[in-house]
């Protein structure tokens, strides 16, 4: 299809400019918003926004239905904001990513735009995509509004990515603080207020989100609560699962609905010290922010870690036991050790997992079950409200092993030792597990299998015995340090030579 708006007769740009939203979902912090307004202003054109709906690109990249939920959602209160700006918002439906083009190029020349500008992707088909609309014709600016340092911006002194987390931080702190981060103010209102905006519908499956405020309001409201009541105690309290000590921002950071960039600009205006003083109150949110940054560099170093490779080669030779039954039992909750079901039961129910929990299910699916990280890494993204590539796959392999600057291979958690540390009163794994409300805690903690099966080592068991067990409850899935001193041969394919 011919690209003809971009040129007017007479050789010049057409005046209008075009906002493409993905996961940039805001207005404030919006390098690509702000790009299009002064495109439009400098040529005395008009702006107008985009969204592409692509549900059969969504199920190729297992977007969870509630994820989508929450996008259209926020795209509803997205097209009032940006209404009142004089900006019209339409949303145009394709089904994958290949469908963009003809798409892009029939709305450019129906309202003449000169100039698209959207915001930077990390994964490979967001890039691939990007790259053959460019070269197209399309005159597609795009710009870094992902990190607050742009990948590629936190290099080792060989100009090579780090492939240790801690080195990293370092330096992009180094970098940070040598920087004035100040986020980009929303944009003046570039015409009338347009007030009839019509209910956006997704043609595709989706969950309700409504148990999670909407909008960009919403996410600094969240902010500021989290930074004026919770962000001290953040490094105690969020290995807690029953404690509401986590900034719950994933789902916004996710969309873009709130930027890293506003996320530090925060920290540093309450705690102006945090980029240089290890003791800062704010310093463990801002390494998990960090840690964002460091998953959303590699994606776009190693661009194999978007297409499901390990990124150690020697997680090739895994042999992964990846047995479907046991894989299904994990899903469901159903493995017999009360805190990683507690933790399943939470995503299924609630479409979020807390983190601490996250590392833990993870562990014991690919070191206790010995299945491949990428069976679960695909299952969270089908549940996940905060489903992120980057950090998705980074978490997974971290937990794996696999994966850059990676947990050991003889590291396997204990998920009795882990609920008696972080949940030893049951709070939390008796809000999921309700057929052990009436167990003693004791008795949670100390789960054991039979003696016939102590003594066999083999996967199948007899159920254990547990102190006012509901029968509805299963048994242990498998014995601990049988699993564990399985997992440490198995895995054993990660030593370096």
């Amino acid at each position: 299809m011919p690209i003809e708006s971009n040129v007017l007769n007479n050789g010049a740009l057409n005046p209008n400019s075009l906002m493409w939203f993905r996961n940039d979902l805001r207005l404030g912090d919006n390098p690509a918003l702000n790009a299009a307004c002064e495109y439009a202003g400098v040529h005395g054109g008009k702006v107008r926004a985009v969204y592409l709906v692509t549900p059969k690109q969504w199920q190729h990249h297992h977007v969870a239905p509630m994820q989508i939920d929450f996008i259209r959602r926020h795209l509803e209160l997205l097209a009032r904001s940006l209404g009142a700006l004089g900006i019209p918002l339409d949303v145009l439906y394709g089904q994958v990513f290949d469908d963009t083009a003809a798409l892009l190029v029939d709305y450019v020349n129906e309202h003449q735009i000169g100039a698209i500008f959207a915001g930077k992707e990390p994964e490979i088909n967001e890039q691939r995509r990007d790259n053959a609309l460019i070269a197209s014709g399309l005159n597609l600016t795009l710009l870094q509004q992902d990190c607050l340092l742009a990948p590629g911006a936190v290099l080792n002194l060989s100009g090579d990515m780090y492939k240790v987390f801690t080195p990293f931080s370092k330096k992009w702190k180094q970098i940070a603080a040598s920087m004035q981060i100040l986020p980009v103010p929303v944009p003046a209102p570039v015409g009338s207020a347009i007030t009839q905006i019509a209910p956006i519908v997704f043609d595709c499956p989706m969950r309700s989100s409504e148990a999670w405020q909407a909008g960009e309001g919403a996410a600094k409201r969240i902010l500021e609560r989290f930074l004026n009541q919770n962000v001290a105690e953040y490094q105690v309290l969020r290995d807690f699962p029953a404690e509401e000590g986590t900034s719950r921002l994933s789902p916004y950071l996710a969309l873009g609905i709130i930027s890293p960039k506003q996320c530090v600009a925060a920290i540093l205006q309450r705690f102006p010290e945090a980029l240089v003083d290890y003791t800062s109150p704010a310093k463990t949110w801002l390494n998990e922010l960090m840690w964002r940054e460091f998953y959303r560099h590699l994606l776009v170093a190693f661009p194999r870690l978007s297409m499901g490779h390990n990124f150690n080669a020697l997680g090739d030779g895994i042999k992964w036991r990846n047995d479907k039954a046991e894989f299904n039992a994990w899903c469901e909750g159903r493995t017999g050790y009360p805190l990683v079901d507690a933790a399943m039961r939470q995503l299924n129910q609630t479409g979020w997992m807390h983190n601490r929990l996250r590392m833990l299910v993870a562990s014991f699916l690919t070191k206790h079950l010995l299945i491949d990280w990428r069976w679960g890494e695909q299952y969270f993204r089908q549940q996940l409200i905060d489903g992120d590539l980057a950090a998705n796959n980074g978490g997974w392999q971290w937990s794996a092993g696999t994966g850059c600057d990676a947990q050991p291979y003889f590291r396997v958690f204990s998920p009795l030792s882990q609920s008696a540390k972080f949940d030893s009163d049951c709070e939390f794994i008796k809000r999921f597990v309700p057929e052990l409300s009436e167990v003693s805690n004791k008795a949670i903690h100390e789960i054991k299998c039979s003696a016939a099966y102590e003594a066999a080592k083999v996967d199948l068991f007899a159920p254990p015995e547990l102190e006012g067990k509901s029968a509805t409850y299963p048994a242990p899935i498998v014995e601990h340090s049988f699993a564990r001193k399985r997992a440490i041969e198995v895995l054993s394919a990660l030593k370096k030579g």
